[in-house]
Parts: structure tokens; sequence; C-alpha cells
């Protein structure tokens, strides 16, 4: 069923944002797999979850819809019930969804849906975290820096500058671990992320 599964997700990636594309859903998977080693999981559960999670990002970018977690959770269960998983298989993958998602107040309560929540933000993290919001920032007409506001001056959630966003979001994302391997994993990427912001501001005021 799995493959059957992505097979389907993969159809809903086309002509996304390069911030959000299938890329990133590979990515997951493949940090999702090394998570799981330490855990005791329901592959199809874990992986039908990782394949979906996103399924409906390209829409709520598109501002068609509000919440991509919410509404991926529902249209995972359709895909899902139409390839014959169970109710139980059905709701275990719709909570992974529903929880994935960074801003909303849904707390993940199965080993599955912490696996795909640590997996989901490492991959903001990082090398490739950077480059991703700097892409993301780049659609959306956002300036880089703005040396008049600062991280700390800045009272937006998100951040108006996309290095304040690293300061708000990424840096934010190592004490959001669920799992001992994920938090092992984001302390490494963290660390980069933190040099990076560091050697981005010295450069911005024209330091060597």
């Amino acid at each position: 069923m799995i493959d059957e599964v992505r097979e389907r997700a993969e159809t809903y990636f086309r002509g996304v944002s390069p911030a959000h594309d299938w890329h990133h859903v590979q990515r997951v998977a493949q940090l999702a797999e090394t998570l799981a080693e330490e855990y005791d999981v329901d592959d199809d559960v874990l992986f039908a979850a990782v394949w979906l999670h996103d399924v409906g990002r390209a829409r709520e970018d598109r501002g068609e819809i509000a919440d991509h977690a919410e509404w991926g959770a529902r249209e995972a269960g359709g895909i899902l019930s139409d390839l014959g998983a169970d109710e139980e298989t059905i709701g275990a993958v719709r909570h992974c969804i529903r929880a994935h998602r960074y801003s909303n107040d849904v707390e993940p309560e199965t080993p599955e849906a912490e696996i795909l929540c640590d997996a989901d933000n490492l991959d903001a993290l990082g090398a490739v975290g950077i480059a991703r919001i700097f892409s993301y920032g780049g659609e959306l007409g956002q300036p880089i820096h703005d040396p008049d506001l600062p991280p700390e001056d800045d009272d937006t959630d998100a951040g108006e500058t996309q290095l304040n966003h690293l300061h708000k979001k990424l840096l934010s994302l190592r004490d959001r671990m669920y799992t001992d391997a994920g938090r092992e994993v984001a302390a490494e990427r963290h660390a980069y992320v933190a040099e990076f912001a560091e050697r981005f501001e010295r450069e911005a005021m024209g330091e060597r």
C-alpha cells in the first residue's frame, strides 16, 4: 500500500514552491527512516503520513485553504480509504498529519506523529533549512535583511525579513524535538544555523 500512497501523493506536488516540493517530502521520508530505527512504530502509518503530510501545501500557498494540515488530513483519509486502508490506520495517519504543522496547537500523541514532526522540523534546520527560507522569502518578495529591524524589535510571529524568520523559527526548532534521535540531529543543525546567522550579521555590517 505504501508504494501506492507515495504515487498518489506525488501528484499533488507538480509546479509547487521549491521550499515545499516533492524533494522536501523525500528528505522528510529519509529523516523519518533514520529516526524510526530507535522506536517501535507502525511503518504503514508512519510512511503513509510522511508521503501525505504536505498534499495540501500548494493549495494553502495559493490561498485556497487556510490550513494545509487540516485539509491534508481529510484528503489523506479519502486516499487511504480508496486504497483499502482500515479505519484505525486512517485515523492514525490523519492525526500525524494534523499534528505535524509547526504553527498549530495539535500535540502529537503517538510515536509515528512525533517522528513525523521531528523529521519535518529537521528539514527546516541546517543548510537545507537556510536554503528553504531564503528560497520561499524570495518567492514572496520579502527582504533578506533590514538592519533597522533586528530580530528583537520585530514583533511579528514569523519575522518580517528572512533573517528574522531564521531567528524566530529555525533557531526555535531544536527545542521542539520529541524524540531523542531528533534532538541529537537537531543539536548539530542548530549550531550550524546559529553560526550562519552570526556570520551573516557580521557581513551585513561590512565586517570581514
